[in-house]
């Protein structure tokens, strides 16, 4: 992921300012343009209402949760071959011309029609890790949870380790309904995936060992 520069002001950089002219402003991101310039970098951007949103610089723990959910997800959905497992980096698009990245998401087989190089035209289950920004907690735990709804993903899991809760989100209706918010040492499990669960309590162990 990329961050902007943290010394903006010091006397001895100097910037190519001029090179943001050659991309649109804020508000007027097209998806074409945005597929150009992410494609081009390793930044980890999402394209929300004509605008770019740069991504939180992961933390270890974040990471490392990601790992974790990422693997026992995939396992399971491998051994029944049920679909494809994704991690953070394959781009979808949700309403509303907005793209978002998902830290780990899985789609069906009988919705493989909805992969596209670019970007995926939909997913079954969006799993994000909350950062501890304000920002990113928003993000996840509001507007996310909106629009994951609106763009008809059944299930949406948010891991939040400042929390220590797994909440997992099914999509009733039109409407996420929360079916669980998951803290040790209890398995959260899923709805849309029959006898999946993870255990919270080791999920969260996991994290906790890189701080020892």
């Amino acid at each position: 992921m990329a961050s902007l520069p943290t010394n903006l002001h010091h006397d001895s950089v100097e910037y190519a300012w001029d090179v943001a002219r050659l991309f649109p402003a804020q508000g007027q991101w097209t998806e074409t343009a945005y597929l150009a310039v992410t494609d081009s970098t390793n930044a980890r951007i999402e394209l929300v209402d004509g605008r770019l949103e740069f991504l939180a610089m992961p933390t270890d723990i974040h990471e490392e949760l990601l790992q974790q959910i990422y693997h026992l997800l995939l396992t399971y959905v491998a051994a029944r071959q049920l679909g494809k497992v994704r991690f953070a980096g394959t781009r979808v698009r949700t309403i509303g011309g907005k793209i978002r990245e998902p830290d780990v998401m899985f789609l069906r087989k009988e919705n493989f029609h909805l992969r596209q190089g670019s970007a995926w035209d939909g997913i079954d289950l969006a799993i994000e890790v909350v950062s501890d920004d304000p920002k990113d907690r928003e993000r996840d735990y509001v507007e996310k949870l909106a629009e994951y709804a609106a763009a008809g993903i059944s299930e949406y899991w948010i891991v939040d380790y400042q929390e220590r809760v797994v909440v997992v989100n099914q999509l009733v209706g039109e409407k996420y309904e929360q079916l669980g918010r998951f803290a040790e040492p209890n398995l959260a499990n899923s709805a849309l995936l029959e006898d999946f669960t993870v255990d919270v309590k080791a999920l969260f162990a996991a994290a906790d060992a890189l701080t020892e």
